[in-house]
């Protein structure tokens, strides 16, 4: 039996969570999987109602009897420090040390590619985004705030042991997956002391893969070849700042955020999971959001805590889904929210027959 948490979060979330909470019991119910949903209230609307945010006794549970948290997209005009959805994201994510923030990027259909002559034998790539360091560790401050003396310092923290697993990890999927290259990509050239270490740690690593052909790009050079040749690419590692620029890049290039996956893993322990849009609140409810990011989201879960054979329908359902035009007028459908999930579904299940 695989627990499953289920956080909808706020906005546009709650609605393309409930697509993707649609499409897993499709498949549990088509496939025979052994599976619970739990739905955890933790959002804006709860926090506003009770003033609880996220405290540590529902991480703690989430640690010790879930296999894997399904997070839906956070952020609530009527809490305009975006306070609680720190408290859930970065307690999710530091909390369970999640350092590999894994995205693919990979055309469906043709027709949702932006680049002329580009299919989907040109677009198959993941990256592979460190997720506890870089800037995001709040490190730093500001200082005679308000005035014309004003200094304000992020620190970009870089330690040994971060770079060296997500490189490590990226490394390994390649070799696990039949990826014959590898690019790191960081601005060596320009921060010359933390990214030095980049540099260093990536060659050292490579030399234990040496089927995995090791490639260096600067990420402005990694941004330029990404759509002059996205076809050169199959695993790209990056620190936490470039990965978060870079993969919405590659969502471009995909069809769009709403059909962009993403996990927060850290291999063998509990792992998060979330589509990367916005939570758009003025959508909310309106049945328009494209639901697909968070299904592909839900497939990329099943397929971490052991159901990799049977969520690969899920990607079929879906590129069905598309040719066909039962989708969001985002990707040239006609179809809203609730009944693209429906269609998925549906496919999931005649799939699976």
């Amino acid at each position: 039996m695989a627990r499953i948490a289920v956080i909808p979060g706020d906005g546009i979330g709650i609605d393309v969570t409930a697509e993707a909470v649609k499409v897993m019991k499709a498949l549990a119910a088509a496939r025979r999987i052994p599976l619970e949903l739990v739905l955890f209230p933790h959002g804006a609307q709860h926090y506003l109602d009770t003033g609880v945010s996220f405290p540590d006794s529902v991480l703690d549970d989430i640690r010790q009897h879930y296999d894997a948290v399904f997070l839906g997209a956070l952020g609530d005009p009527r809490i305009p420090d975006m306070s609680n959805a720190r408290d859930i994201l970065f307690g999710l994510r530091f909390g369970l040390d999640l350092f590999i923030n894994f995205r693919p990027v990979k055309l469906l259909d043709e027709r949702l590619s932006p680049l002329k002559g580009r299919g989907p034998a040109d677009l198959d790539l993941v990256v592979f985004r460190e997720n506890t360091e870089g800037h995001y560790v709040h490190m730093g401050g500001i200082f005679k705030k308000g005035t014309p003396d004003e200094i304000a310092i992020n620190e970009d923290v870089n330690t040994r042991k971060g770079v060296e697993r997500i490189i490590r990890a990226a490394f390994e999927y390649a070799r696990d997956h039949g990826r014959p290259s590898l690019t790191m990509s960081d601005k060596s050239n320009a921060l010359r002391f933390a990214h030095d270490l980049w540099q260093r740690t990536f060659i050292e690593v490579s030399r234990e893969y040496p089927s995995i052909e090791p490639r260096h790009l600067y990420i402005d050079a990694l941004a330029m070849q990404l759509i002059k040749n996205p076809g050169q690419f199959h695993v790209i590692v990056t620190c936490n700042l470039f990965g978060d620029i870079i993969t919405d890049l590659g969502a471009a290039l995909q069809g769009g955020l709403g059909m962009a996956a993403s996990g927060n893993i850290h291999p063998g322990r509990v792992s998060m999971f979330e589509p990367v849009h916005g939570s758009a609140p003025k959508y909310a409810g309106k049945d328009t959001a494209n639901p697909i990011g968070a299904i592909l989201t839900a497939q990329m879960l099943l397929e971490q805590v052991g159901f990799a054979k049977e969520a690969k329908v899920i990607e079929e359902a879906v590129r069905a889904a598309l040719q066909s035009g039962r989708a969001t007028k985002d990707v040239g459908g006609s179809l809203g929210t609730r009944a693209t999930g429906d269609a998925i579904a549906l496919e999931v299940e005649r799939l699976s027959a």
